[in-house]
């Protein structure tokens, strides 16, 4: 009898066609998290001392910003290129720009002449309370400037799609060596965590030298975060690459090693967290918070950005992928509606903060308050659009 190794099998598989792959109930539910975590993010920002916009302020939500805003959008796009590969397998070139048009460009159209003035108008009336709607909406959308909110990674995951169908054509093999290193995962996970790490730091750290923190290139409601924009791009091309064959057997794994070290995995998040903070407090206390950092400090800093992005991209996922919950939970029941939730969210969670401005509240009631709200009411008019004829297609 002739056998084949567990790794040999794999290289094998790993050319064959792709096939549609079922919904994984795992991705499915650590997804979906990351869009309640990105309504917590936008409900303590004006709480913090990054985004002070109201008058209460709770140094527990720098905590929670610093974490979120380092890993969460890295990870969004992680997961929207984990089924990229087989999808452009399955469908004519044609056929997936439709697709991607009408998932993507579409409600970013949308969003942009309505969604993002909405969310806006709340700011923008804390400054001037005699402004109207219109003359706010005229001047976004003519003279500027026009914000995208949330929503400029709709239109940047949409980018991506388009140049990894390009990059298909050229040759579906571009993944292959990432994908090996996701099944060498299946046993080693820091194997895949090494590699992350290493990619996104050569393409995030000199960005992060030569642009900063703060330049987004912008045009009309396009922006994206400069120094960003290509750590977005590898953990989306990583994605895919883990996606394209041996799913079941790579990285993501419910019978990897990944899920049985998700305990070792925290304690890796919290090393390079908690040098972030170091880093901080060398910036506010020792270099005296200046306007231009030092090309050190960013170099260190981002290096550790990077460190904690990787770690905690993989703690969430081995927690998930362990959960073995069979019933419907929240995350189950709010799935279909997840990425509604994330376009209509903003101008909801912006509203409710306009209202609570005026209130002696604690900066945590005022939060939960405006978070709770926020997911109720998101969901509530995602359900209520899901149910226009055709809208369940794009939403």
């Amino acid at each position: 009898m002739i056998t084949m190794s567990h790794s040999a099998t794999i290289g094998a598989e790993a050319h064959a066609a792709p096939k549609a792959k079922a919904r994984n109930l795992s991705l499915d539910r650590a997804r979906t998290f990351l869009t309640l975590v990105v309504l917590l993010h936008h409900s303590v920002i004006p709480y913090t001392h990054f985004g002070h916009t109201d008058p209460s302020s709770w140094i527990g939500f720098d905590i929670v910003v610093l974490a979120t805003d380092s890993f969460f959008m890295a990870m969004f796009f992680f997961l929207s290129g984990l089924f990229t590969w087989p999808g452009i397998a399955r469908k004519a070139p044609q056929v997936f720009l439709r697709d991607r048009l009408l998932r993507l460009g579409l409600p970013f159209a949308i969003a942009a002449f309505t969604v993002i003035p909405l969310a806006y108008y709340a700011l923008a009336l804390r400054e001037n309370p005699e402004l109207s709607f219109a003359a706010f909406w005229w001047k976004t959308v003519t003279s500027g400037p026009w914000p995208s909110g949330p929503i400029w990674f709709v239109w940047v995951l949409l980018a991506f799609d388009l140049t990894a169908s390009l990059l298909y054509r050229v040759s579906a093999h571009l993944v292959d060596p990432v994908n090996r290193i996701s099944v060498r995962g299946f046993e080693q996970p820091a194997v895949f965590w090494l590699l992350l790490a290493v990619v996104t730091i050569i393409v995030y750290v000199p960005a992060l030298i030569y642009f900063g923190a703060n330049r987004w290139f912008e045009f009309g409601p396009f922006s994206v975060q400069a120094s960003r924009i290509l750590l977005y791009f590898a953990y989306f091309f990583i994605g895919a690459s883990v996606g394209a064959a041996n799913f079941d057997r790579g990285i993501l794994s419910a019978d990897g090693q990944l899920p049985k070290q998700r305990w070792l995995w925290v304690g890796a998040t919290l090393i390079p967290y908690c040098l972030m903070w170091g880093m901080i407090y060398i910036k506010r206390e020792i270099l005296g918070n200046p306007d231009v950092l030092p090309h050190w400090y960013h170099a260190i800093y981002g290096t550790f950005l990077v460190l904690f992005s990787a770690a905690i991209l993989l703690t969430i996922l081995a927690f998930f992928l362990h959960a073995k919950a069979p019933g419907p939970t929240l995350l189950d029941r709010m799935q279909a509606d997840a990425y509604g939730i994330f376009l209509v969210h903003y101008p909801i969670a912006l509203w409710i903060q306009y209202v609570l401005y005026d209130y002696s509240l604690p900066a945590i009631v005022k939060a939960a308050i405006g978070f709770a709200l926020t997911l109720l009411l998101s969901w509530g008019v995602t359900a209520a659009l899901r149910k226009i004829p055709g809208a369940s297609h794009v939403l």
